[in-house]
């Protein structure tokens, strides 16, 4: 499996995706966070905390994740190697893995960064080193295990066709759709409101976003990335059948 992860970190650092990741990951936080006027500049808002950083990552990374899993199959397959990887002495869950920690793990060198956002805020703040870290360090956890969840689902949909437009497109509806429509569909059945929620990305996120770290959270998150990756080795003995 660790070879696995390396040929995927050498595929998206020996390619532009890698550094256009990262590079339009920051760019766009940066410019709503520092330079464009609205509420989630954080010089306007008063405040010495991240919340708005928390509050439009999500929705760049839904776009930005796919973008890095969309080729992680449909290119094997397009290329005609996706038979000579089923056949290496490793179990497809060790493929899977690979693939899945290769892409989570390209997503995360793209938000390190930002831990200088921290920094910036807490010497901002009056006093200084006035942040709440609890929450800060909350939504960073958070924040991972939402990769984790999008990076799953970007994973599956990269079997199910061999055009990266597809699979792209496939991943950004899905992460959308377990982002933010259970949210939308909530307000229409206000009798299971709250449990309809409960179903969504958004709200355990949120949750985490809070500084408190519930298990019920970090189950919601381990559940819905082992769902999808289960769904991937699915898949992927139909192809070795």
């Amino acid at each position: 499996m660790k070879a696995i992860v390396l040929r995927e970190l050498k595929s998206f650092f020996g390619s532009p995706i890698g550094y256009l990741v990262i590079v339009i990951f920051l760019l766009l936080n940066g410019l709503f966070l520092w330079v464009f006027e609205g509420d989630y500049n954080i010089l306007n808002s008063g405040f010495a905390d991240l919340s708005p950083f928390f509050t439009i990552s999500p929705w760049i990374l839904i776009f930005l994740v796919p973008a890095v899993t969309m080729r992680s199959f449909s290119d094997e397959k397009k290329q005609g190697t996706l038979e000579l990887l089923l056949t290496k002495p490793l179990s497809l869950w060790e493929i899977v893995n690979g693939k899945f920690f290769g892409a989570m793990l390209m997503i995360v060198i793209a938000v390190i960064p930002t831990f200088i956002y921290v920094y910036v805020i807490s010497s901002l703040g009056m006093p200084e080193g006035n942040i709440d870290l609890g929450s800060t360090m909350g939504s960073y956890f958070g924040l991972l295990f939402l990769i984790g969840a999008y990076s799953a689902i970007g994973i599956f949909t990269s079997t199910l066709s061999e055009n990266q437009i597809v699979a792209f497109i496939l991943s950004v509806f899905l992460c959308f759709f377990f982002y933010f429509a259970f949210d939308g569909l909530a307000t229409y059945l206000p009798s299971v409101e709250n449990f309809i929620s409960a179903l969504g990305m958004d709200n355990h996120f949120k949750s985490m976003s809070r500084g408190v770290i519930d298990t019920r959270d970090i189950l919601y998150f381990v559940s819905l990335t082992i769902l999808f990756l289960s769904f991937t080795v699915f898949k992927l003995k139909s192809f070795k059948a």
